[in-house]
């Protein structure tokens, strides 16, 4: 079984790190698509809107985001991307301190009504 999880974050509000950070998303690099699926991500998607990021993701039922996300980061190639990309991106104003990828709750599904 999956589940969908979906988070929050700000990309730095400049035109031309907009462009640089989707430009990179374009051409996403090997290891990284790799370290993702090798934690468990199945399908991982980023939608922006102006600097807002909203990323929505299925995964295993037993994904913990907390605990999982980063370890993808094992791979020296994904810590790089990740090192660089922290660079285009802030927090939300929502976020705690140990926070980068603000989660969101569930708040509509569809599928409760069928």
């Amino acid at each position: 079984m999956s589940k969908s999880i979906a988070q929050v974050l700000d990309l730095v509000d400049d035109p031309k790190i907009i462009a640089e950070y989707e430009e990179y998303h374009r051409n996403v690099w090997p290891e990284v698509l790799e370290a993702l699926k090798g934690i468990g991500i199945e399908r991982m998607e980023i939608f922006r809107s102006g600097n807002h990021l909203f990323m929505y993701c299925t995964v295993p039922d037993d994904f913990d985001p907390r605990r999982d996300f980063q370890s993808y980061t094992a791979s020296k190639r994904a810590e790089e991307w990740n090192d660089l990309m922290s660079t285009y991106q802030q927090k939300v104003p929502q976020a705690a301190e140990d926070d980068w990828w603000y989660p969101m709750s569930l708040a509509f599904d569809s599928e409760w009504f069928e």
